[in-house]
């Protein structure tokens, strides 16, 4: 009973622990499944069970058809929609959170509207306008279509950490002679730097990922998420588990590399 009781104690004593470890796991089993099946050779056409142990498709990573040029065209939009989003969405978000003007809350209201709506209205509402504007279908508008959503979050994660700044330091600033430009970029940009890479980041991660809103406004381009829901039907290669693997694995080395780098500069 004694043991008992003290396991019980211990127990309740990291059950936060417990229930944060259990929740990682959880959320990490489905890349451990995509990591262990990018080293499967499947007898058919689909990579569902375990065959044996083979490393031929990490050898070959682009050997399925149109595999890679589908995921160089998902990065090449990813990474313009994230330039476009954060640049607009910075501006806006210090717009909003240091100037009072007329309809400042219903441009609020407008900016975050994207987030609460569902993806597949969004969808359906711009290639309705792409249409009507007599658009072609294909980069462009999925670029268009995906800074659009992206927009919203950079502006809430610029947003948030602007109107937490300290407004003292740029005065300061100024009473120490600085011009305009010298606060804004020694002390306005980066205190609100974390808040700018966050909503960077998310709004890469976002369109990179992205399906529905880009099935509706793609034509005749196919991104890396279209090329996976389409290859699901037919049979789905090894190769897309690898690639996979390997996006899960720059992301967590990024994460690890920023945590070094935080570590470093809080103990210098």
């Amino acid at each position: 009973m004694a043991l008992l009781s003290a396991l019980g104690r211990r127990l309740r004593r990291n059950l936060v622990v417990i229930a944060g470890l259990c929740t990682l796991a959880y959320l990490i089993l489905p890349n451990v499944v995509v990591t262990v099946f990018s080293f499967n050779k499947p007898n058919g056409r689909f990579n569902y069970e375990w065959q044996r142990f083979s490393t031929d498709a990490w050898t070959d990573p682009c050997g399925v058809a149109d595999l890679c040029g589908s995921l160089s065209l998902s990065l090449r939009i990813a990474l313009w929609a994230t330039v476009g989003a954060t640049v607009l969405g910075t501006m806006i978000a210090f717009a909003l959170a240091r100037y009072r003007f007329r309809s400042r809350s219903a441009v609020s209201t407008l900016i975050f509207l994207p987030m609460a709506m569902p993806e597949v209205v969004m969808a359906a509402s711009l290639a309705t306008l792409f249409l009507n504007m007599g658009v072609s279908f294909g980069f462009w508008t999925i670029l268009i279509a995906h800074v659009m959503f992206c927009l919203s979050f950079v502006v809430t994660a610029v947003k948030a950490r602007v109107m937490s700044m300290d407004p003292r330091l740029e005065q300061a600033a100024q009473d120490l002679y600085a011009t305009p430009l010298q606060t804004f970029t020694k002390v306005t940009l980066p205190i609100a730097a974390p808040g700018i890479a966050a909503g960077a980041l998310l709004s890469f991660a976002l369109s990179f990922d992205d399906f529905i809103i880009t099935n509706f406004n793609a034509g005749s381009a196919v991104t890396f998420p279209m090329y996976v829901w389409g290859a699901a039907q037919r049979g789905t290669p090894v190769q897309i588990n690898v690639i996979g693997t390997a996006m899960f694995l720059v992301a967590v080395l990024g994460v690890l590399g920023a945590q070094l780098v935080g570590g470093r500069r809080k103990r210098s």
